[in-house]
């Protein structure tokens, strides 16, 4: 049996994902694998470092700093989150990303991202500094129409959570059998149509496979978690999400309204947990 965590995105609604993380390490809850897609990568390479508290503590520091993200960044450099200070400043300096633990621990993190020429997920195993920095987490991350494209090894790459939200059919399929999925969106969340095609199609015309990606996410988003509920129900899944609608923006700049994104990560888990332990143990 291998036990996997499987973390969705959700920009600054991850502060339930850490929150969630939070509890499970500081009661030793340990996985096999860890996947995360755009926030819950970013996030989520903390589990593998096993550093508790980093993720709430840089971001309720920076959110509402013009180094970190906001509108003057995205003209400025055509990120919205400040590339140079987000996967170079801060983890390297005001708050060290510890890549000697990462390293030494054994668990597997994989990162999801999309290749724009294709259209199809990007499933990577993250191995760390030497494996080209934080650059496959920020592709993980790099969020559409406000981020750069970022390429890795010939490959074109943005947000993984437009070809795989919720990577749990792939952890399933590589030999994740028990699974803890922490999704960022309550119970009975479906997800519409997007209202933005038309500057998507615009901006990305040269790009027709990420544009039919970008307009069949909400049909195979909302599949996806069909099949969350099937096998949850079934008992081959415990999914940890939240009991309403998280109080924070994707670019969220009050470091009060992250705090209490977490915090409700935190209830959450700490409900779950003799559940959690159980179900990882059975």
């Amino acid at each position: 049996m291998k036990t996997g965590l499987v973390l969705e995105g959700g920009a600054m609604r991850g502060m339930f994902t850490a929150g969630v993380m939070d509890v499970l390490m500081e009661n030793g809850v340990n996985f096999d694998g860890v996947i995360g897609v755009s926030a819950g990568a970013a996030f989520g390479c903390n589990y593998k470092s096993k550093q508790i508290g980093r993720v709430i503590r840089y971001n309720t520091r920076f959110c509402a700093d013009k180094r970190y993200c906001g509108l003057g960044t995205l003209v400025k450099t055509g990120n919205i989150y400040n590339t140079d200070f987000c996967y170079g400043t801060v983890p390297l300096e005001l708050d060290p990303f510890d890549f000697t633990a990462y390293d030494a621990n054994p668990q597997e993190f994989y990162v999801v991202c999309t290749d724009i020429e294709s259209g199809q997920p990007v499933y990577h195993k993250y191995l760390g500094q030497s494996d080209h920095g934080f650059d496959w987490i920020r592709a993980s991350a790099s969020m559409p129409l406000v981020s750069r494209i970022v390429e890795i090894e010939g490959r074109k790459l943005l947000d993984g959570g437009i070809a795989d939200s919720i990577p749990v059919r792939y952890f399933q399929s590589i030999g994740y059998d028990r699974n803890v999925v922490v999704l960022t969106q309550p119970k009975g969340y479906r997800k519409g149509k997007n209202s933005i095609m038309t500057l998507i199609r615009c901006k990305y015309k040269r790009y027709p496979n990420l544009v039919t990606a970008m307009e069949n996410r909400p049909a195979m988003y909302n599949e996806t978690l069909d099949y969350i509920a099937q096998e949850e129900t079934a008992g081959r899944l415990l999914v940890i999400r939240p009991p309403q609608a998280l109080p924070v923006d994707r670019v969220e700049k009050n470091p009060e309204h992250l705090k209490a994104a977490y915090n409700i990560g935190r209830q959450e888990a700490e409900k779950r947990l003799a559940e959690v332990k159980a179900y990882l143990l059975d």
